[in-house]
Order: structure tokens, then C-alpha cells, then sequence
């Protein structure tokens, strides 16, 4: 039978008047909920799989309780892994509203960010503002109350409390985004704030260990051999060395023996020692170098600050040494060159500089060199002009024009764990040194840290590309706690923050999540590694 034709049955009149209603009905009884839509980052399109999200808008809607009686759900449960709570709530929105006033802004968003924008989705957040929660919505009803006048007016999202997995929660609302502060796998890097450059000094003598060699590398090594010298007749002049080893064929033996200090005072070479390692037939010898200098030592003037790796050194290599001044005449023009130091070993003419008077013409002077290779002369070819002070003269030192035969030293760093520079070893003392030669040492990766790393932004290591998102920065101990790392911080790399510019260097970086009270796997294995050891081979069979 037809329907009573003298009633509507649902004209749109009718149904905006139920939506009306409903909606004034929401805004008497019901709550300020916050809907946070939820943004695809990347997807795998072949498994149809999220493999990660972000949450960065948020828009206000009124909702009516359905579970007003408290969270409906299994509640508290207890598990050997601790407490876990599944409680649930289920809310109701006004379809109209949704669509009047969220929908628009989900469309203007990117199609492979937000596929669907004309309802609420199931993985989309709502934040319960009088729990201070955020929950899931896992369905969405919009068939209840059924087709009312032939029209529905509400959205029921039936949602559980939210199990944060790593995604990016950053909707710039504080109460929000501190839901998440301390939720998910979080690790920690250990920055540096303030770096100081180590200054050192060098110390040059004759008598030293010039070059090692392994005659034998002996064999059966199970760890390093211990290296020593006789001892030097000057008192602390002994030369000292490690041993490296290596391994082949199952058997290990000593690859080679590098210098850490050359000694000083020897005048005949030393005898080295090869003892302990549990290995046997190695051997080694030495020659020295009685007459030329080298750089036998450093003193380290200041370790320096904030160093996370030995940094390099460099050491100047020999010079030639020349030097002189010069005498200027009542005209303003050089009337006279002394030489204060003729240098040694020149098998080349230097060049020779004067500095200029500023306002006038600079002297032009050339130099001879002697047949035992120092500076013999130098002559005057253009006396300048409008020289008030003596100008400086200075002796070119290219390698070019110098014995062939003089080697720059060379050191490594070690670095203490206070971040500083507290040794330097010589690896190669050099020869041909007349003067102390100067000695630099690396800057540490940052000399002042600048910059407050903020709550959710990026942060990436400048040598690995490492990247991760922050948690928490505390500035007064230098610890940054980051989630979603994405590749192995370095230490020593400088950091870098995406949307605070805050610049750091890495002290170390701790993989392990330390914050977790229920994630004790180190704990755990440590206490079964005392009971069985698998060290060695398998305890329960031969496979």
C-alpha cells in the first residue's frame, strides 16, 4: 500500500529541521572533542600497507558522550608485560557539522596524504579533553539513528585509547602534544655545548728512533705483544711503540709496529723486545738519527674543550730557517740588509719579500745562497721609497728549495673523557728540524652550541644523514631525546635542528631505550648469559 499522501515523509524542510535540532542538542549536552586526521606519509601500495603517519591539524567539534556511565571496553587489564589498558569510548557527532566545516579543509589537502575527506575515518584521532586522552576511532556508524525522514544527521565513532606506534603527532596544541612526550621506542643523544681549540707545543732533539723494522712477524698471537726499548742514556728519552696484528689463515701475527714516541739521546740503536700476546718469532730492529733533528715529543698547552673525536694535528714542516732585517735611510728608503740567520740546507735560491711602505714603492731585494746551502748575500735592486718603519723581510721556505732529504713529523690525538686533547703521539718524528715548529690542532666539530631544540621537529646528523625526531632537550645537561631515528648517529657529527636551527655536536649517542621501564631485554640477556653460554657453541645440540 502506498504511503499517506497529505504527510511529507521526509521533505528536505523537515530533515534540515531534525539536523537543526541535532545539532543544538550536541551543543546542550554535548563536549568539545578534537578531531586530528590522520595523514599518510608513506604507504606501500603493493601490501596496501601505512608504514608511517603524521598528525598535524585539528579541528574542534562538539560530540555527545554515548558512554556517559565512564570508558566502556576490557579497562585495566594486568599482563607479564604490566599494566594494559583498553578502554573505550564512543561519541557522537553532527554529520553536517563534519561536513560543513572539516571536510572542506581535508579536501584542500593532498590525495596521497588524505584519501578520504568526506567523513571521519577509521585511524583518525579524537582528544577526550576531560580524561586529557587521545582515542582511536576504529569504526565509524552513520547508519544509527536509521534514515530518520529518510536522511541520517550523525556520525557514532566507536574508538579505543590510542596505541602510540611512532607516528608524528604535532598538532601545535600543547595539551595535545604533550600526550606523546614520553610515549614510544626513545633513545638518547649526548650532546656538546661549547668546543675550545687545544693548543700544544713542539719539542725537537737528535739521538731519536727514526724508522722501525719487523724482521719477523712471528706467530700464534691470541693478543697484542707488548713493545719496548732499551733505554736512551738522556733521562726520558726512551722511545716507546705498539704493536698492530693481524690474522690469516687462522693464524695471527704482528702486521706492524708504529711509533708513539721517537725518544731522544740514543747514540747507538736501541734493541726492541717483542714479549707476552702468547705468540712467539717476532722480532724487530731500528735506526737513529744522531745528527738532525726531529720533533721528539709535544706538550699540550690546552686539551681544549668538546672534542667527541681525536681531532687531527698537523706540525710545520722543517724550515730552512733564513731571516733578516733591514735598515732605512732618512728618504724613506732601505739602506741596509742584515741577515740574523742564514738558514741550512737551501739547494734553490729564495725568493725575497718586503713588505710595502703603504704610500710610496716597495724595495726589491734578491738573494744568494752559499755552497753549503745557507743564505750568503742578499741585494738591494730597488730601494723603495716612503718607508717610516723598517719593513719586514721575509725568506721564502718552499720544499722546492730545500733538502730534499727533510720530512715533516707527524702525530695522532688522543682525547680523555672529559672531551679533551691529553695526548699526542709522534708517529714519525720527521728530520731537518733547526727551530720548534709550530703545531695545530683541529677545531672540535662546534665552539659554542647554539639554539633550543623543539618538541616533534627534525633533527640530522651532518656526516651520516642520520635523522630523528625530538622528544624532549634538556640545556642543562646536554641530552636530547629523540624518537623515529632513522639511520646511526656518529659521534663527533654536527646536529642540526629543522625548524629551531639549533646547532650541536654528538657526544655519543645511546641506542638503547633507557626510558622504558618495561623494556629490559639488556637486563635480561646479561642474567641468561651467566646461566648458559652460547658463546662458544650451541648448549642444546650440535647445530
Amino acid at each position: 500500500m502506498a504511503l499517506n499522501p497529505f504527510f511529507l515523509q521526509g521533505s528536505s524542510s523537515e530533515q534540515r529541521l531534525i539536523q537543526q535540532l541535532i545539532n543544538e542538542q550536541l551543543k546542550i549536552y554535548g563536549v568539545d572533542v578534537t578531531y586530528i586526521p590522520r595523514k599518510f606519509v608513506k604507504r606501500d601500495l603493493i601490501f596496501t600497507e601505512i608504514q608511517s603517519s603524521k598528525f598535524d591539524d585539528n579541528y574542534t567539534i562538539e560530540a555527545y558522550v554515548n558512554t556517559y556511565e565512564g570508558y566502556s571496553g576490557a579497562g585495566d587489564l594486568m599482563t607479564k608485560f604490566g599494566v594494559s589498558i583498553k578502554d573505550e569510548l564512543t561519541v557522537t557527532i553532527s554529520k553536517e557539522r563534519f561536513e560543513d566545516f572539516i571536510s572542506p579543509f581535508l579536501e584542500a589537502e593532498s590525495d596521497s596524504e588524505i584519501v578520504l575527506s568526506s567523513r571521519p575515518r577509521e585511524g583518525d584521532l579524537i582528544y577526550f579533553p576531560f580524561g586529557q586522552r587521545l582515542f582511536e576511532v576504529k569504526f565509524v556508524e552513520h547508519e544509527q539513528p536509521f534514515y530518520q525522514l529518510g536522511k541520517t544527521y550523525v556520525y557514532e565513532l566507536k574508538c579505543e585509547l590510542f596505541e602510540y606506534e611512532d607516528e608524528v603527532v604535532k598538532t601545535s596544541v600543547d595539551e595535545i602534544d604533550s600526550q606523546l612526550e614520553k610515549e614510544g621506542f626513545i633513545t638518547t643523544l649526548n650532546l656538546i655545548g661549547v668546543g675550545i681549540t687545544a693548543t700544544a707545543s713542539a719539542i725537537i732533539d737528535s739521538g731519536y728512533v727514526r724508522k722501525i723494522f719487523l724482521n719477523n712477524d712471528g706467530s700464534g698471537y691470541t693478543s697484542t705483544p707488548s713493545i719496548t726499548f732499551s733505554a736512551s742514556p738522556a733521562t726520558g728519552g726512551t722511545a716507546t711503540a705498539v704493536a698492530i696484528t693481524t690474522s690469516q689463515a687462522g693464524v695471527r701475527s704482528i702486521h706492524e709496529i708504529l711509533l708513539t714516541k721517537p725518544g731522544f739521546g740514543y747514540t747507538t740503536a736501541p734493541t726492541i723486545s717483542i714479549t707476552g700476546g702468547g705468540g712467539v718469532g717476532g722480532a724487530a730492529t731500528c735506526s737513529i738519527e744522531k745528527i738532525q733533528k726531529g720533533v721528539v715529543s709535544v706538550i699540550i698547552n690546552s686539551g681544549g674543550a668538546g672534542y667527541s673525536t681525536a681531532p687531527s694535528v698537523s706540525i710545520e714542516g722543517p724550515t730552512a730557517g733564513a731571516t733578516a732585517t733591514a735598515t732605512i735611510g732618512a728618504g724613506g728608503t732601505i739602506t741596509a740588509l742584515t741577515i740574523t740567520n742564514p738558514g741550512i740546507e737551501y739547494i734553490g735560491v729564495p725568493l725575497v719579500s718586503v713588505s710595502s711602505p703603504g704610500i710610496g714603492t716597495t724595495a726589491i731585494v734578491t738573494a744568494t745562497i752559499s755552497g753549503v746551502g745557507t743564505v750568503s748575500s742578499l741585494t738591494i735592486t730597488n730601494p723603495g721609497s716612503g718607508y717610516t718603519v723598517a719593513p719586514t723581510i721575509t725568506i721564502s721556505n718552499i720544499d722546492a728549495i730545500k733538502n730534499p732529504s727533510f720530512e715533516r713529523a707527524v702525530g695522532v690525538t688522543g682525547i680523555s673523557t672529559n672531551n679533551a686533547v691529553n695526548i699526542i703521539r709522534i708517529r714519525n718524528p720527521g728530520i731537518g728540524y733547526t727551530v720548534a715548529p709550530s703545531i695545530t690542532i683541529a677545531n672540535p666539530p662546534v665552539i659554542s652550541g647554539i639554539g633550543t631544540f623543539e618538541f616533534n621537529e627534525i633533527i640530522t646528523g651532518s656526516i651520516t644523514g642520520s635523522t630523528g625526531i625530538v622528544k624532549e632537550w634538556d640545556s642543562i645537561t646536554n641530552k636530547l631525546k629523540i624518537s623515529m631515528v632513522k639511520g646511526l648517529f656518529a659521534a663527533g657529527e654536527v646536529l642540526v635542528g629543522s625548524s629551531s636551527s639549533a646547532v650541536y655536536s654528538i657526544k655519543s649517542y645511546d641506542k638503547r631505550d633507557i626510558y622504558d621501564k618495561y623494556s629490559q631485554n639488556d637486563e635480561i640477556e646479561e642474567a641468561a648469559d651467566l646461566i648458559v653460554d652460547f658463546s662458544e657453541s650451541n648448549p642444546f645440540g650440535v647445530f
